[in-house]
């Protein structure tokens, strides 16, 4: 659920995903909230799955991970988007354990509409290199 990666860096990240009506996640032209969720976590999971690849490995051959969702500590949903519309999505670390081939962290992450705030949340997620 993330069409494009705007900005990257070791705490933040911002995303974009344009709403299509091929979208699993759309039903009635409306982007459901489990897809919010969804763009959530995948725009988060950047942050900390950067870590399991070089930096010159841009295109992750040979590297896998695998990520999910551990807990919801936090989710307001204030609309649903309708197909065509861009979310823009920023995320940031809020904390982060790390050891050998896994990570624990909590992210905190607010999704736009080019005119309003559609969802913001706080979710943890165990990363894990397998």
């Amino acid at each position: 659920m993330v069409t494009k990666i705007i900005d990257l860096n070791k705490e933040t990240v911002t995303t974009e995903f344009k709403v299509t009506e091929d979208c699993i996640f759309v039903k009635d032209n409306k982007f459901t909230e489990s897809g919010i969720i969804e763009n959530a976590a995948q725009s988060c999971s950047a942050i900390v799955g950067q870590d399991f690849f070089a930096a010159d490995d841009l295109e992750g051959e040979g590297n896998s991970v695998i990520g999910f969702i551990s807990g919801i500590k936090r989710a307001n949903i204030f609309l649903l988007p309708r197909t065509g519309d861009t979310l823009t999505t920023k995320a940031k670390l809020l904390s982060n354990y790390s050891s050998g081939n896994f990570s624990i962290c909590t992210m905190e992450c607010k999704i736009y509409t080019a005119k309003e705030l559609v969802a913001d949340c706080i979710l943890n997620f165990l990363i894990q290199e397998v």
